[in-house]
C-alpha cells in the first residue's frame, strides 16, 4: 500500500517541477545580452594617386617624426571606445609610435582630463603590416552621441601617406615630434585630408542597428562646410541618435559603381565598407554620377563612355550582395548637375547626352521596384523651373554639389521607416 507521501510525490510531483521549468526559462531570457562593439564613425580608406591624376591629393610626400591629430564627430555614443587603423594600400609595414584618443576641443586642443593612451595588444607602439586593419584595445572613456573624438597618431620614421581619406571636411593638425598627449599641439600646418585613421568604435549594451551611407562626394559631403558636420549623413546621424542607431558614412569623393581611381569601384569595395560593419541594418545607395559624367574631361581622358544598362547592372549586383547577408538596400536617385563645374577645368561634365542617360537610371531606380526602398533625391534638389539643374537654394555654386542647406534638405526629406523598413 502506498503512503500518503508516495501518493503525493505520484499526483504532484511531474506538474510541480514543470511550474519550476516554466518559472525559471523566462528568468534565464531575461538574463542581459552581453555588450558588443559598434561603429560610429568611419572614413573609407583610399589609395593615394600619383601626379597624372587631375585633381591633387593635398598630402605631404611624407611624415616624419611628426603627430598628426584628427577629429571625427560620432553618430552613437558609449562609455568605452576602440579605434581602428588601416594600411591598406601601404605596401610597407606602418609603425605608429604612440597614439591617444580623447574628447576634441577646439582648434587642436582635447577636452581636459579626457586624454587616453591607445595600446595594442598591450603594447604602447604598433607596426600595421601592408594591406592590415589594426585594431586598438578598449580604453574607459565616456563618449556622448554627436560628439566630437580626437585620435592622435606619432609617426617616429618616414611614412608615406599610403592610405587615407581624400576629402575629410575636418580639419587635422600636424605638429613635430611626439604631442600624441599634448593637451593643446603645437601646429606646423594644417590637411583637410585623413591618414591612417578608419574607423572608431564604441561599447554598446546590444547589437545596434547601423545605417551605411555609400556613395561618392555627394555622401562624403564635399562643398560643405569645414569642421561643421554638414553632409546629410551627418544630419541623419543626429535624426537617429535618439533611437541609437548609427549612420556611418561610406562615401569617397569621385567614387564611381564601376571605375577605379578616387577609391576602389563599388563593387570592389562593397564588402569592406559596407557589409563587415557590425550590426549593418541599412545600405543607402548613391553613386553613378562620376561614372556617367567622367567621360570626356580631364578626369577619364581615356574611359569609354557608360551605359544606363551597365550601370543598372552594377546595381544589381549589389542588391544581390546586399540581400544575400539580410542587409536591406536603399537605392537614391541621381542628383540633378546641369552645368556642372563648368568654371573649372573639368569642362565637359555634363552635356544632353549624359543627362539622358542620368534620367535613365533614375527612372529604373523610382519604377524597377528591385531596391528594397527608394529616396529620390533628384526630386528633393531640382529647380522646379529646369529640373535639370539644381534648385539655387541648395546649390553649392559648382551646380553639382549641393550646399550645407541642400545636404539638410536631403537628410531631413529621408523616411525613416522606408530607410529601416519598420
Amino acid at each position: 500500500m502506498s503512503t500518503p507521501s508516495s501518493s503525493w510525490r505520484r499526483r504532484f510531483a511531474a506538474p510541480l517541477a514543470a511550474l519550476l521549468l516554466a518559472i525559471a526559462l523566462p528568468l534565464q531570457a531575461a538574463e542581459p545580452v552581453a555588450p558588443t562593439w559598434t561603429a560610429t564613425w568611419t572614413a573609407s580608406p583610399q589609395p593615394r594617386w600619383d601626379g597624372e591624376f587631375a585633381l591633387p591629393t593635398n598630402l605631404p610626400f611624407q611624415f616624419w617624426d611628426q603627430t598628426v591629430r584628427q577629429v571625427a564627430r560620432v553618430s552613437i555614443g558609449g562609455e568605452r571606445v576602440r579605434v581602428l587603423l588601416s594600411n591598406r594600400y601601404g605596401d610597407r609595414p606602418l609603425r605608429i609610435g604612440a597614439a591617444h584618443v580623447a574628447l576634441a576641443g577646439t582648434g587642436g586642443t582635447v577636452v581636459a582630463g579626457s586624454d587616453r593612451t591607445l595600446t595594442f595588444g598591450g603594447a604602447e607602439e604598433v607596426v600595421i603590416p601592408p594591406g592590415a586593419p589594426m585594431l586598438s584595445d578598449p580604453v574607459e572613456l565616456d563618449v556622448a552621441a554627436l560628439s566630437r573624438v580626437s585620435v592622435s597618431l606619432y609617426l617616429p620614421e618616414p611614412t608615406p601617406p599610403s592610405t587615407f581619406h581624400w576629402d575629410a571636411r575636418q580639419t587635422a593638425h600636424v605638429g613635430a615630434g611626439d604631442q600624441t598627449g599634448a593637451a593643446a599641439m603645437k601646429t606646423d600646418t594644417t590637411l583637410t585630408t585623413r591618414v591612417f585613421l578608419s574607423a572608431i568604435l564604441v561599447e554598446t549594451p546590444a547589437e545596434t542597428r547601423t545605417v551605411v551611407a555609400f556613395g561618392d562626394s555627394i555622401t562624403d559631403g564635399n562643398m560643405a562646410s569645414i569642421d561643421a558636420d554638414t553632409r546629410w549623413p551627418d544630419v541623419l546621424a543626429g535624426r537617429l541618435a535618439d533611437r541609437g542607431i548609427a549612420v556611418l558614412n561610406a562615401g569617397i569623393s569621385g567614387a564611381r559603381v564601376l571605375g577605379d581611381r578616387m577609391g576602389g569601384n563599388a563593387l570592389a569595395r562593397f564588402d569592406h565598407d559596407v557589409l563587415a560593419q557590425p550590426g549593418v541594418d541599412s545600405v543607402v545607395v548613391l553613386m553613378g554620377i562620376n561614372d556617367i559624367a567622367w567621360h570626356g574631361t580631364p578626369l577619364a581622358v581615356d574611359d569609354a563612355p557608360v551605359t544606363a544598362e551597365a550601370l543598372i547592372a552594377g546595381y544589381r549586383q549589389l542588391i544581390a550582395r546586399a540581400r544575400a547577408r539580410g542587409v536591406r538596400i536603399v537605392g537614391a536617385t541621381l542628383t540633378p548637375f546641369e552645368g556642372a563645374l563648368d568654371a573649372t577645368p573639368m569642362r565637359g561634365y555634363y552635356d544632353s547626352d549624359k543627362e539622358r542617360i542620368r534620367q535613365q537610371v533614375n527612372a529604373w531606380i523610382r519604377d524597377g521596384g528591385e531596391f528594397d526602398a527608394v529616396i529620390d533625391f533628384d526630386a528633393i534638389l531640382r529647380d522646379p523651373s529646369r529640373p535639370t539643374r539644381m534648385r539655387p537654394a541648395y546649390d553649392s555654386g559648382d551646380h553639382l554639389h549641393p550646399g550645407d542647406a541642400g545636404y539638410r534638405a536631403m537628410a531631413e526629406a529621408i523616411d525613416i521607416g522606408a530607410l529601416l523598413g519598420d
